[in-house]
């Protein structure tokens, strides 16, 4: 049976175990989801079971489980010959996902699937269940087929969304457990559902929380205001500063170490499909921002950022409230790229804050997670491969494009395991990951089965 068959024949009971996962609200950020996180580990490890792999379990670390599986083609294969030459993938996915707060922006329940105009609708259903889905069930044909000759391990985390703290010392204590040829992701984004593209380099990140302190209570505004700081008033002040009026960072020192875009890199970028009205339009924008002398593409993945994710403090319920308030909090990240180290990153931003806070309050800038930047080389068989399955799955060849996101452990595992990663993801802008009716196209994700199959049939030749 061929691979689109495959996918007719048992469409329904894919969308019920893609189902079975989103119901589970594996929220890692939430402690009340703690149980939630066991639970959805169990159901992978039920799930690549089904799928053909002869050993999977729940693993243990420092914070929510692991699941691990593996797949050692046999001897009696229907394939001819077990050749020792054939490859080790070691495939990642994550199964927390990210709160599905403003429920009141949901069409419909974030944690029952709902599938209208061609997507599947819930939280997850792209990032990463969606994606991780698409790689179980083209494992699951590849198998059941007898066409599986590669070597296949599959390592899903709990962690992803909120900085895979338990990542790297999981992927040191069980080095050769891991050990594999190279690494397949689906955790990542294609240029347009009639563009396909292949992530060729993701930005690394540095995340911090700002606390400044006034003080030692709420005060009335009336009684205090102009004579006392105001913690909000300060903050505000000194985020502002971080960016300048040409939209570069003005931490010392920041691009210390970034290295200038090539002319042919420029020009790779310039030959990608882009509508800046189109792009304006879909974020409902009257203009875009960005550093002087680069157009948005480059600034949306080949540029360094700042950017403020949360501001707060004071009063923010109904009606008024007259207060200078004694404490405010933002959350802010950095988006790095390639050779920008982001532990420096990130005690450079944390002695720049506290060099500009102002008199009158207390600053304290928490580093919570960060990662480096990752580059993967595009003439490694692997991503040839990949390549071609994305040419057969979508009837045109793949475009090597940057990407803006990041996933700081791809540049942990190559510095631990010694490997490169490739990174063959189906999401798309409009899937709205991370946000309210976060989505995944359903003809899409079909068409990511049947690449990810024929990926591992020009592997493995």
């Amino acid at each position: 049976m061929n691979i689109q068959d495959y996918i007719s024949a048992n469409k329904q009971r894919f969308y019920d175990e893609w189902a079975s996962l989103i119901r589970i609200p594996s929220v890692s950020c939430q402690p009340e989801h703690k149980a939630d996180m066991l639970r959805c580990a169990e159901r992978w490890v039920e799930l690549l079971r089904q799928a053909g792999c002869q050993h999977a379990e729940v693993m243990p670390s420092n914070g929510n489980p692991f699941v691990f599986a593996e797949y050692t083609p046999s001897l009696n294969s229907t394939l001819s010959t077990l050749n020792s030459q054939v490859p080790t993938v070691l495939v990642y996915a994550h199964y927390d996902v990210m709160p599905a707060e403003p429920l009141e922006l949901w069409q419909s329940n974030p944690w029952e699937p709902t599938i209208r105009d061609g997507r599947l609708y819930a939280r997850g259903a792209d990032d990463d269940k969606g994606q991780a889905m698409i790689q179980a069930k083209a494992f699951e044909y590849l198998v059941n087929e007898g066409l599986m000759n590669c070597h296949v391990k599959f390592i899903f985390e709990g962690e992803e969304e909120i900085g895979s703290p338990s990542l790297e010392a999981f992927i040191e204590e069980h080095k050769d457990l891991l050990a594999c040829d190279f690494i397949l992701v689906s955790d990542t984004s294609m240029i347009g559902k009639d563009t396909p593209s292949l992530t060729t380099g993701l930005r690394g990140l540095c995340y911090w929380q700002i606390e400044v302190t006034g003080p030692n209570r709420d005060l009335h505004s009336g009684h205090f205001g102009g004579a006392v700081k105001n913690p909000i008033n300060a903050l505000t002040e000194m985020l502002a500063q971080v960016i300048d009026d040409k939209g570069r960072i003005t931490v010392p020192h920041f691009y210390d170490d970034v290295v200038p875009m090539t002319k042919e890199e420029r020009d790779m970028i310039s030959q990608i499909p882009f509508d800046l009205q189109a792009y304006k339009k879909a974020i409902d924008v009257d203009d875009v921002f960005g550093e002087d002398g680069y157009v948005t593409l480059e600034r949306n993945s080949c540029r360094p950022t700042f950017d403020i994710c949360g501001i707060w403090g004071g009063y923010t319920g109904e009606g008024s409230k007259t207060v200078l308030p004694s404490k405010a909090y933002a959350k802010v990240s950095c988006r790095l790229v390639a050779n920008q180290n982001h532990e420096v990153i990130s005690k450079a931003f944390v002695d720049y804050i506290q060099s500009i806070a102002p008199k009158g309050v207390r600053v304290t800038v928490t580093p919570m997670h960060g990662g480096e930047a990752y580059l993967c080389p595009i003439d490694l068989p692997a991503y040839k491969a990949a390549e071609e399955g994305f040419a057969i799955a979508f009837g045109k060849r793949p475009i090597a494009a940057r990407r803006g996101g990041s996933i700081p452990i791809i540049a942990s595992f190559e510095r631990i395991l010694g490997v490169k990663t490739i990174l063959m993801g189906f999401g798309l802008e409009a899937n709205a990951i991370h946000s309210p009716n976060e989505s995944m196209d359903l003809e899409v994700w079909e068409k990511g089965i049947v690449a990810v199959t024929e990926f591992y049939k020009h592997i493995q030749s």
